[in-house]
């Protein structure tokens, strides 16, 4: 057999023999890389919840007493409290908060806005607000402090950490994410001066009960008339 014939046949027989080496090789080493690529998850959990106080600097932290002694449903503004004795608020029900789920997949959206006779005045662009778990401790807050409109002790800081915040847009629309389902108390503080016929500038607090489902989403308004 000629010797150019006998290397073609060789090399033949190579080629046989690599290219089934050669896909079995990139299956073993490469199937990474064939999986279909992963697609992003949905927005984090957390989006809207305070970190541990603990991990927070100073000038983070909120002051608790703005969700519960500036304003009350029957008032407009925080200086029309009422500057009676200090109502004793209850102990903090530390077993009855470590029972609420911490994270969830359901979503709160609203605006908040001032109206005067059906007409809206104000949309309360830049507004922070706060998801706050009803409990027997924020149902006190709510009924003697909001409805009341009595002073009341400070809140105890544990509270801090069961809060969610987030923050209106240029339209007063806002957005909590990741609630787990159950019921809160909405709150908000809107800054309001001239453009609602005031002398000055006034804080007017507004606060709303919303009830959660699991993994939906849920509409509210928070609004008041001047």
């Amino acid at each position: 057999m000629p010797i150019n014939i006998v290397k073609v046949v060789i090399l033949n027989r190579i080629i046989i023999f690599l290219i089934p080496a050669l896909f079995f090789a990139l299956f073993i080493t490469g199937c990474d890389t064939l999986r279909a690529p992963s697609l992003p998850g949905p927005k984090s959990e957390n989006t809207s919840q305070w970190p541990p106080l603990e991990d927070m600097d100073d000038e983070e932290i909120v002051d608790l007493s703005d969700i519960d002694n500036n304003i009350h449903e029957g008032s407009v503004t925080v200086e029309d409290m009422q500057n009676d004795e200090v109502y004793e608020r209850m102990d903090f029900p530390t077993d009855e908060y470590k029972k609420l789920a911490r994270n969830g997949r359901s979503t709160i959206k609203g605006r908040i806005f001032l109206e005067n006779s059906g007409t809206m005045v104000l949309n309360a662009k830049g507004t922070r607000l706060y998801l706050n778990p009803i409990t027997s401790y924020s149902k006190e807050w709510y009924v003697q402090s909001y409805v009341k409109g009595r002073i009341m002790t400070p809140a105890d800081k544990r509270l801090f950490n069961y809060l969610r915040f987030t923050t209106s847009n240029e339209k007063g629309e806002f957005v909590f994410y990741g609630v787990p389902a159950g019921r809160y108390y909405v709150i908000g503080t809107v800054v309001c001066g001239d453009e609602c016929g005031f002398d000055s500038v006034k804080n007017i607090r507004i606060a709303t009960e919303v009830r959660v489902g699991a993994g939906g989403k849920t509409s509210v308004n928070l609004s008041k008339k001047l």
